[in-house]
């Protein structure tokens, strides 16, 4: 029950936390708590901090923690002072000789040397099957919006843009290498061009716009491979759609396994976003250079 409640404490602390990592994972110093996303975090002998939440990477803490540590992924090591407790959910938490918790201890792989000092209880995170039901039940639900909506998105891109859909086929035949670069490059840019343009405050409405778009371009691009891939398994003359509802039950379907799913789905975005982008820029070229019919003189 106390895990629970310190759980919850620690979910709220990050949502009212500001986020802080320097470029070496280094904390700083000051009452300011420590959050990061994936890096891990380091707290010198020297520094003193208030609460350090890491999501995702290796903990190191050799200095003062006035609050508490919570460490969501990744192994943590404390040999200096936390006054407060210690949550460590998935990795190994090893307290050395000299390492002072003046709360409690929660953590399931633990190493705790004879001369750590613990005040308080020392106890295992579990996650109840009651927990892990409901994970697997949001990740279940995760799948099916996603893949209900690239299935909505397709049938609609088909119907009304289905010549759009046979120039990206071409663009992904005689440009793949193009294809992959420019995926890349809108994958990354556009997310870094939204950031800048809040950042110059004049640019905020083009910033927030282009980040709302994000969601539809990539479910555009993911829409777009699912098609490309159906159509090396359901050639021409047959109809596009069979072609589409093929390629996204093979998509849907391996984005069911683990990390493979995640990588798969991630390149398919990256694809297809390319294929459209050269399938727009050739039919732009095409239609500047197409001739105009000249009357003869009379």
């Amino acid at each position: 029950m106390r895990a629970t409640a310190f759980l919850m404490g620690s979910a709220l602390l990050t949502l009212g936390t500001t986020f802080a990592q320097g470029a070496d994972g280094a904390a700083t110093d000051g009452s300011e708590a420590v959050v990061v996303l994936t890096g891990g975090t380091y707290v010198e002998p020297d520094r003193t901090v208030d609460t350090v939440v890491v999501f995702d990477g290796e903990t190191l803490i050799e200095g003062t923690v006035l609050g508490s540590v919570v460490v969501f992924n990744g192994p943590t090591t404390i040999s200096g002072t936390v006054d407060g407790d210690v949550l460590v959910f998935r990795g190994r938490l090893t307290l050395t000789d000299g390492a002072v918790v003046t709360g409690d201890v929660f953590a399931r792989d633990r190493d705790i040397a004879p001369g750590a000092r613990v005040d308080g209880e020392v106890s295992g995170v579990r996650i109840t099957w009651g927990l892990r039901w409901t994970g697997w039940i949001a990740a279940l639900a995760v799948w099916v919006a996603i893949a209900v909506s690239v299935l909505v998105l397709g049938l609609l891109m088909l119907w009304l843009a289905p010549r759009g859909m046979d120039a990206g086929l071409e663009a992904a035949r005689t440009a793949f290498a193009a294809s992959i670069g420019w995926g890349a490059a809108l994958l990354v840019g556009l997310p870094v061009l939204s950031v800048v343009a809040i950042a110059t405050l004049v640019g905020i409405p083009l910033g927030v716009g282009v980040l709302l778009a994000l969601g539809l371009l990539f479910a555009m691009g993911q829409t777009t491979a699912a098609f490309l891939l159906g159509r090396t398994l359901v050639r021409e003359p047959r109809r596009r759609i069979l072609a589409f509802l093929a390629g996204w039950a093979i998509l849907s379907g391996i984005a069911l396994i683990p990390v493979a799913g995640g990588l798969l789905w991630f390149a398919a975005t990256v694809f297809g976003l390319g294929t459209i982008v050269v399938a727009t820029w050739r039919a732009r070229r095409e239609r500047r250079v197409a001739p105009v019919d000249v009357p003869p003189p009379p």
